[in-house]
This record gives C-alpha cells, sequence and structure tokens, in this order.
C-alpha cells in the first residue's frame, strides 16, 4: 500500500527545424517513433473529435477519426478522398488540411473556437502518418508490460530508473533538470507528503546532523512509524469512499460511520496488504469466518445518502444507492467513468449498459431498504445490516476505534439476503422501467470474469 506514484510530465516547446516540402517551421523535437496513444490522441481529442469523434450528435460530414476503419475509408463528400491515407501525409486530408494556411481550409475551422494545431503537432500527425497512421487501443485497456530504459545524453543523472523516462522528456524539449533541492526543503517536502505535517526542530536538527547516504531514507521510514501517516493517507480514501457522519439527503441526519474512519487508518497504520485492504472493503462479511474488523471494514460501501425522509418510493432510493456502490467501484478502484452506461452504452469506452448492470449485480443483494428509520431501537433500522460496537470490541479486537464512551455505538456495513435478488437492465436507466434480466459479471475490455470464482462480492 506505501507505494509512490511518479508522474511524467512533458513540458516547453522550443524552435527547432524547418521542413522545405511544406514550408512549415516545425518548433521542438518529435520522439523517433510516434505512438497514437502518447502522441496523436491527446490531439486528435482535443482539437478534432468534437466534429468527428463518437458523438454521433455533433459529427459532421461523416467523417469519425476516433475509429481507424472510418478515418481510413473514402469520405462521403468527396469519394476520391480519404481522411488518412497511411504511409502518405501529402493524400491524408488530414494533414492537408490542418497545414493549410488557408483560413477557409484549415481545421479545425475558425468557427469552431477552437485553436489551431502548434507546429509541432502539426509535425507529429505527420511523422505519424509517414510511419503508417496506426491506431492503438486506448493505453488503459492494454496491460502494460516493462519498457526498456530510453537512451539519454546526461548518463550521470539517473538516480533511479523513473530518472531516466524524466529525462528523456526533458531532452527532448531541450531542458535540464532543476539542482537538487537543499536538505531543509527535502525534508519539509517528504513530511508534507506522509504526515501532512512540517517537520519539528529537533527532526530538522537531527537530519542535518546525519550527513550518512541513508539519511533520507531514514526520515522516510521514521516519517511510516508515525500515527500521523495513517491519518494523512486515509485522507484521500475517505473522500473516495464518499465518507460523512450524516445521511446526505434534504433531512441531513447524524450516522455513526465514523469507527470504519478509524479502520481505515488503522489499516494504513499497521500497512496490511492492498489485497486485504481492498478485499475486506469490498466483501469482508463474505470470508469465511469473518471477523468483526473485517465486517466493519465492509462500512466503505454503506457510506452512501441515505434517506430519512417520508414520502418517497422505497425502491427507487435503494436503486440509488446500489447504483451509487456500482459508480464508487468504477470510478475508485477500476478509474473508469463506467456510470456513463447506467443510461445507454457508453459513448466513448467499450463498456454496454449490458455490462454495466452486470457489475451492478454484484452490489444488487444486499439486506437494505430505501429508507432509513431512526424511530425505535435498532431492530427497526432500516439501515441494515449493521454492526453494534461494544466496549468488549473497544477493548480487544477493534482497539483502535476512539470510543468516547459506552453509548451504543451502530455502524452501516455490508450483508447479503438469503435468497438471490434478480438483477435486469433498467431502460434508459429508471428504477421501475425493468428490462432484460442479467448476471453478475465484469467488463470484458478490463478483465472478462474467471468462472472458477463466485458471482458475489467477494468473487469480485
Amino acid at each position: 500500500m506505501r507505494t509512490w506514484f511518479f508522474f511524467l510530465v512533458t513540458v516547453g516547446i522550443l524552435p527547432s527545424c524547418n521542413n522545405g516540402s511544406n514550408n512549415i517551421s516545425y518548433e521542438g523535437t518529435v520522439p523517433d517513433t510516434i505512438s497514437y496513444n502518447f502522441d496523436i490522441r491527446p490531439i486528435l481529442s482535443d482539437k478534432c473529435f468534437k466534429c468527428h469523434g463518437p458523438d454521433a450528435n455533433k459529427r459532421q460530414v461523416g467523417l469519425r477519426l476516433d475509429i481507424a476503419e472510418n478515418a481510413y475509408k473514402a469520405l462521403d463528400e468527396n469519394p476520391g478522398a480519404h481522411a488518412l491515407v497511411p504511409g502518405d501525409p501529402l493524400k491524408s486530408q488530414v494533414f492537408i488540411r490542418i497545414s493549410s494556411e488557408d483560413s477557409t481550409m484549415r481545421m479545425p475551422p475558425i468557427e469552431s473556437n477552437l485553436p489551431s494545431l502548434t507546429n509541432r503537432q502539426i509535425r507529429l500527425i505527420e511523422k505519424w502518418i509517414e510511419q503508417g497512421a496506426k491506431y492503438e487501443p486506448h493505453w488503459a485497456f492494454v496491460a502494460p508490460e516493462k519498457p526498456a530504459l530510453p537512451a539519454v545524453k546526461n548518463n550521470e543523472w539517473p538516480a533511479n530508473e523513473i530518472d531516466f523516462f524524466i529525462l528523456q522528456k526533458q531532452e527532448q524539449n531541450d531542458l535540464t533538470p532543476n539542482a537538487e533541492a537543499d536538505r531543509e526543503r527535502l525534508l519539509k517536502r517528504v513530511c508534507l507528503d506522509l504526515i501532512g505535517l512540517p517537520p519539528s526542530l529537533k527532526m530538522m536538527d537531527d537530519f542535518l546532523a546525519d550527513t550518512s547516504a541513508e539519511a533520507y531514507e531514514k526520515i522516510v521510514d521514521q516519517l511510516l512509524q508515525e500515527p500521523a501517516y495513517g491519518e494523512k493517507m486515509a485522507v484521500y480514501w475517505l473522500d473516495l469512499a464518499r465518507f460523512a457522519d450524516s445521511h446526505g439527503f434534504q433531512d441531513d441526519s447524524y450516522r455513526s460511520q465514523w469507527p470504519w474512519r478509524d479502520w481505515v487508518i488503522h489499516a494504513f497504520n499497521e500497512n496490511i496488504s492492498y489485497k486485504d485492504f481492498i478485499t475486506w472493503q469490498l466483501a469482508g462479511d463474505l470470508l469465511p469466518n469473518a471477523t468483526k474488523e473485517q465486517i466493519l471494514a465492509t462500512g466503505f460501501n454503506r457510506n452512501h445518502k441515505i434517506t430519512e425522509e417520508g414520502g418517497i418510493i422505497p425502491e427507487e432510493y435503494r436503486v440509488m444507492y446500489v447504483t451509487d456502490r456500482t459508480d464508487m467501484f468504477g470510478k475508485g478502484l477500476l478509474g473508469v467513468t463506467i456510470e456513463c452506461a447506467h443510461c445507454h452504452d457508453h459513448k466513448f469506452d467499450p463498456f454496454s449498459q449490458t455490462e454495466y448492470y452486470k457489475l451492478y449485480a454484484f452490489f444488487n443483494n444486499v439486506k437494505e431498504f430505501g429508507i432509513e428509520s431512526v424511530v425505535g431501537g435498532p431492530e427497526t433500522y432500516a439501515k441494515k445490516p449493521l454492526i453494534e460496537i461494544t466496549e468488549e470490541d473497544v477493548n480487544g479486537i477493534l482497539d483502535f476505534v476512539n470510543k468516547p464512551d459506552t453509548n451504543q455505538l451502530i455502524v452501516s456495513v455490508m450483508g447479503d439476503l438469503d435468497s438471490l435478488r434478480k438483477t435486469h437492465v433498467l431502460k434508459r436507466g429508471v428504477y421501475d422501467a425493468p428490462g432484460d434480466e442479467v448476471e453478475p459479471g465484469t467488463p470484458e475490455s478490463i478483465l472478462p470474469f474467471n468462472s472458477q470464482y463466485s458471482r458475489n462480492r467477494l468473487g469480485l
């Protein structure tokens, strides 16, 4: 779970060469091999897809540039011409139009309010066409492979493998790395990154006095042992999991989900494996001989808004809760906008509405109600399933819970019905418009569901 994330940022373009064939000045250098995903798709997305992309309602002259077959075929308005002719930019209308000096011909048109392509962007597209105008599946749906380290001019600068990739991009754009920051700034940065607090004077004095080569690694190890580390890391996860101690609708009453928050902090500080961290939160209640801690972790998927207002249609709100869990799983764990397929097939990503409801089916069997009631005791709570945290728990398996007194403490958690609730595609996403019945499953473009696993949240 203690993973460092590095972002390679390409910045700045400086003048470079001139291509005499078209009298166009090309700024900056371009890679030897052009990648559709990393060099071309971003340009087309910014400059072209507005009129020539996946949205059929806004598409102009029948030209679609986001699919290779459509881009290669003859143009509807001029059958003798093609948007892209692999290997020949001068026969490719895309290149002819983006490089034209005639403002009535140049793409994107003035009335689109989109800026013209830069000289470097034009050069990238020209070279891409020369190299065959090869399309690639979106990188998010391609299994990553470890690349070879790129060649760089300054082999003395890189201190680790990531540095080679950063330096390569800098050298392509005639940039040079900054000098290393002084030790006071390095300490301040790592403290703010790991615990969200500035270093104490003693910590700074100790760090400056340590002249060993391992001084920085030692301070990192020290910070990882601080309780504030788990608190800092938990902030991001709580945002992702839509954590709140209130119901979230107009009649916004209090609820006690904070023991789940305490578990998240505890999990980071104990450095439990990412596998367990995710499995317990998605399906801790379904594990064999599940402990109370594992069940508490499933509060992750009960943090959604709950209503306690009168006059509602319970099934409408229950469907809303299931939808929330499905959408959060897509955004938070898969990193995709799966929720766009709630009402129709996804316009941009390879997800059908049927696939959305197959994923939805994993979260559709919870023993819950559409309306929350706080009248009476726990046996009448509509936010079941739930667990009660006792003094014995706090003094034992749940000793990380900061329970302030002996009052009854109830937390909403996951728990499935004894029977199987059927799941249907909801036409246009409407709760009372069921369509075809579906079984639990995962999007094919990400990872087809393996039949050796149970079709429940634990299998997911």
